[in-house]
């Protein structure tokens, strides 16, 4: 295979990760990340923006549709982010050749997956809504935006199949680079769909959807250019599906997926409780979590980082720099949370910032209430989204499975019992409930490693 420029990139970026400076890899690895979060949140800011100038219910019906969606993206996710570790173990490896196969079998599992789920979900839409509680105009914007919304599931998929295939090889400016172009497509077309057009929340479902297509299209064409390592390799020989690869796929991407969508229906059925004290209440958490979203960027971006330089180390046998970059990436992600939450946090800040998405009198207090709890403790996501990522680098994605899934079905439904129930802390309870699972889930992660690591250093 002829040697230029983009496969050189690709070899220098694998031997920072392997011998390298951690510190340049770890951030070299989440800077891009963590602009390409802020750019991907950008979608939902514009929407949460647009629409909280339209009213309470139409920022209602998103706040409750959310989950839904994230349900389904998450389940895909997990195995996105299977063949992203299951490729740059082969990386680390230098087995470029089954790096390629790898990718081909991602993209089909991909295509498949999303079309299908995109049809399902579109079809039940209604009737999710119906048994989430929304009535009239919640319920009739709800089902508009989610059957709208979800028909890019395709596209963002292709997307998420273009940033796993390049962060495996140590890249991840050019997904960032990608992700820029939709949301400049997206910051154009909201405010026409919504403001010009008066098309509401189907505009803004639509903007989002429209915005995906062009950055897909892209996606592909990148893809099938063999000036990388790895590669997508489109000749019928080549797309056979091939089981073996599939099974590794699923074995460590099913327990990905299941613990997301779970921990995502979990979500769900938080904003059902939400809804019980009112559309104003809903606004608020939807504010709040959007919010949030930015503010916990910089974990995201250090646990993805963590993967990708766990999955490579120990595909190049190097266990101890794995453990090493996973030390230094919860540092740093806990340094930045910390001293970001504590501005944040303060009441005036806070205050600002959520009256930049509402300008009504009774969501603005509450939405920055809950705001500034999450952002005060929200240094505790930088010890959980690296660790997880630590046990996902090494494929043991059962325990993030298991600790996902409790982290919302038992800690968060634990303590919302305890603080609605004895505290009679109203929507105040759903605020401290998040934090306080989150904060958990944390502390049972790094026991977990502590006692995994105790085992090794034993042996």
């Amino acid at each position: 295979m002829k040697v230029n420029h983009s496969a050189n990139i690709a070899k220098r970026n694998s031997e920072q990760i392997l011998s390298g400076s951690l510190n340049r890899a770890i951030l070299g690895l989440a800077i891009p990340i963590v602009v390409n979060n802020f750019i991907q949140t950008m979608y939902n800011l514009t929407d949460t923006y647009l629409l909280g100038k339209l009213g309470t219910d139409e920022m209602a019906a998103i706040s409750l549709v959310s989950p839904v969606q994230n349900i389904v993206i998450n389940f895909g996710q997990g195995f996105t982010l299977a063949g992203a570790i299951l490729i740059s173990q082969c990386v680390g490896a230098k087995d470029e050749e089954d790096a390629r196969s790898m990718a081909n079998q991602l993209f089909i599992s991909s295509i498949a997956f999303s079309v299908t789920f995109a049809i399902i979900c579109i079809l039940f839409a209604p009737f999710i809504i119906k048994w989430l509680g929304a009535e009239g105009k919640v319920y009739d914007y709800g089902c508009t935006y989610l059957q709208v919304v979800l028909t890019d599931l395709p596209f963002l998929f292709m997307i998420n199949l273009f940033a796993a295939v390049n962060q495996a090889q140590g890249d991840t400016v050019r997904p960032m680079r990608l992700n820029m172009l939709g949301v400049i497509i997206n910051l154009f077309l909201a405010p026409l769909f919504i403001l010009v057009f008066r098309w509401g929340v189907g505009g803004a479902a639509l903007a989002t959807m429209l915005a995906k297509v062009p950055c897909a299209v892209i996606a592909i064409r990148d893809l099938i250019k063999p000036n990388k390592l790895v590669y997508l390799e489109l000749k019928k020989d080549k797309l056979k599906p091939q089981f073996d690869k599939i099974k590794r796929i699923v074995k460590i991407g099913l327990p990905t997926a299941i613990g997301g969508s779970t921990m995502q229906l979990g979500f769900l059925l938080m904003t059902k409780n939400v809804l019980e004290y009112g559309s104003t209440a809903m606004a608020a958490y939807g504010i709040g979590n959007r919010i949030n979203s930015i503010i916990t960027m910089p974990s995201t971006a250090f646990g993805s980082a963590t993967a990708t330089i766990v999955g490579q180390n120990i595909g190049a046998d190097q266990p101890k720099r794995a453990d090493a970059a996973y030390k230094r990436a919860r540092l740093m992600a806990v340094i930045f949370l910390f001293v970001g939450g504590m501005i944040i946090s303060q009441k005036v800040v806070s205050t600002a910032m959520v009256s930049i998405f509402s300008s009504d009198a009774q969501v603005i207090p509450m939405a920055a209430d809950f705001l500034s709890i999450m952002a005060f403790c929200c240094w505790t996501n930088g010890v959980y989204d690296t660790t997880k990522n630590y046990f996902n680098g090494n494929g043991k994605t059962l325990i993030t499975m298991v600790v996902d899934a409790a982290r919302l079905w038992i800690f968060r439904f634990l303590t919302l019992f305890i603080f609605s129930y004895f505290f009679k802390m109203e929507e105040r309870s759903v605020w401290f409930s998040v934090v306080a699972s989150n904060a958990l889930a944390a502390l049972v992660l790094w026991v977990l490693y502590r006692c995994s690591s105790c085992r090794k250093n034993a042996v």
